[in-house]
């Protein structure tokens, strides 16, 4: 059997309350749900049954520091010129860059490809089609966009099934702060 599977971030509460709060303006976006919104540290893929236990064993070994982290901005991502996500931007910090490298390290170790696509930390708050509206509108009025930050405490190994409504994100195994 196989397991979709990735490594995020799960924002509290009212973080998740004020990107919610965003989500318009868009005609025809496919926005995010309170479940589905996260940080990916890593994605993963598609794994059979034994490398994800593999993989949820090892991350367990990951040691880190809880940490702040602050979202600021918002912005799109574009495939030839036609924007396909919208997103809440997250800002850098060396704690972050640490974990997800230690991820990636972990994934690595257990057999995973390493990772191509370059770590840009973010918050997915739709996606977009050729039917979406324009996004102008969106990011002129979230263009000051900025939260209080809050403090990681923990790590999560979700899976994810892809339905026709979006995905389902369920966590796996949390993985707490540790020194």
């Amino acid at each position: 059997m196989s397991h979709r599977l990735f490594a995020g971030l799960r924002p509290p509460l009212a973080v998740r309350s004020a990107l919610l709060d965003l989500m318009q303006d868009i005609d025809n976006a496919r926005w995010q749900d309170d479940n589905q919104l996260h940080l990916t540290l890593r994605y993963v893929g598609d794994v059979e049954t034994h490398q994800a236990d593999d993989l949820a064993d090892a991350l367990a070994g990951i040691p880190f520091e809880p940490f702040e982290l602050r979202l600021s901005s918002t912005g799109i991502f574009e495939r030839k010129s036609i924007p396909r996500a919208v997103w809440a931007g997250v800002e850098r910090s060396q704690p972050l860059e640490r974990l997800h490298r230690k991820v990636e390290r972990v994934c690595q170790q257990v057999g995973l490809p390493a990772e191509s696509r370059k770590f840009i930390p973010h918050i997915t708050l739709a996606r977009l089609n050729t039917a979406s509206g324009p996004v102008a509108e969106f990011l002129a009025n979230t263009a000051s966009f900025a939260l209080p930050p809050w403090t990681v405490q923990e790590f999560v190994l979700f899976e994810s099934e892809l339905r026709d409504e979006g995905s389902i994100y369920t966590p796996i195994v949390r993985y707490p702060a540790r020194i």
